[in-house]
């Protein structure tokens, strides 16, 4: 079967190598086109234009694919490109761009997406994300067959996968993007026998997975300290939950939920305690021991080699920015 794939990250290579390791032609991957990255902002390829140029395949990298858009000679390249390639399916995995009608329409197999959430849960742009920070115990990756809409599509194939307590979004990533590997090389299979069915999304337990915000990192101390475990833990690795002491921006890479309550009269993001082993702080609800930090600039440490360079203390209060009182 001739597939063209379109995807960007590093969850859409780990589905390309699956799908050519599995035999799959692949004769022209799509992808987003080369951003600035690193400390010295050079153009970088995406993770799948650097696996598509190891393996040899045709790559585009058009800004929109909408003949009637503001890069309408993009779009009416990639038309070409895409129709050139004679592909049976279209695979689509984190690509970044919405298709219009005419992509979804050309293969004779349509478009196929590897989603990884438990559909109609969490459709959108950050499922993985979402389902830590909501506190989901189990998630998942649906293969769909693509529509118009938003993640809409008839769902094809689906695998269930619990969420481990301690789960980020990096660990659980790398474990949803083998499984959607594996499961779009057995749904293709599947299809070119004509065993594939397809099977309406329900209409009801439909939550949206919005785009993650560099400003969603700021920690709000009076949530209760589940919540904002769960949100140091939706946002490892990117953007990294912060708060602020001051002019000082702290990321909280990991913590232990403190058994004790917040004592009477302690402030949300008051520090109660601090040694070697963590700095514990009042929440909403209950209190959090941050047990590994990070400066802006520096790296992640455990709390005790965090601390010889930062002397946190009792009684100062996170959250606070510069020249407001604690």
């Amino acid at each position: 079967m001739r597939l063209i794939f379109a995807g960007t990250p590093e969850f859409a290579r780990v589905a390309l190598e699956h799908l050519l390791a599995a035999g799959f032609t692949v004769p022209l991957v799509l992808t987003q086109p080369d951003r600035p990255a690193g400390r010295g902002m050079k153009l970088q390829a995406s993770p799948v234009k650097q696996c598509a140029l190891e393996h040899g395949i045709a790559v585009a990298q058009p800004r929109s694919l909408r003949l009637d858009g503001k890069y309408p000679e993009d779009a009416a390249a990639a038309r070409a490109a895409i129709e050139a390639a004679h592909a049976d399916a279209m695979v689509v995995a984190a690509y970044g761009l919405i298709l219009p009608q005419w992509v979804l329409d050309t293969p004779p197999k349509g478009c196929l997406n590897i989603h990884a959430s438990l559909l109609p849960r969490w459709r959108g742009a950050a499922p993985i994300h979402r389902a830590i920070e909501a506190g989901d115990a189990e998630t998942g990756v649906t293969i769909m067959q693509m529509d118009a809409g938003l993640d809409t599509g008839d769902m094809l194939l689906v695998e269930r996968l619990a969420l481990a307590p301690r789960e980020t979004t990096a660990t659980l990533h790398d474990r949803l993007a083998a499984v959607g590997g594996r499961l779009i090389a057995r749904a293709l299979e599947l299809a070119a026998c004509g065993g594939l069915t397809a099977t309406p999304q329900p209409a009801e337990g439909v939550t949206y997975a919005h785009k993650i915000e560099k400003q969603e990192a700021s920690v709000d101390w009076s949530l209760p300290a589940e919540a904002i475990g769960r949100r140091i833990r939706a946002f490892d690795p990117f953007p990294g939950a912060a708060t602020q002491l001051g002019d000082e921006a702290i990321k909280l890479w990991n913590y232990e939920i403190d058994s004790t309550s917040r004592p009477p009269g302690a402030r949300p993001g008051q520090i109660l305690s601090v040694d070697d082993g963590g700095v514990t702080v009042a929440c909403g609800e209950g209190t959090l021991r941050l047990t590994t930090l990070q400066r802006a600039g520096g790296k992640r440490l455990p709390a005790a080699d965090f601390l010889r360079g930062f002397p946190l203390q009792p009684g100062m209060v996170l959250g606070l920015p510069a020249g407001q009182p604690a």
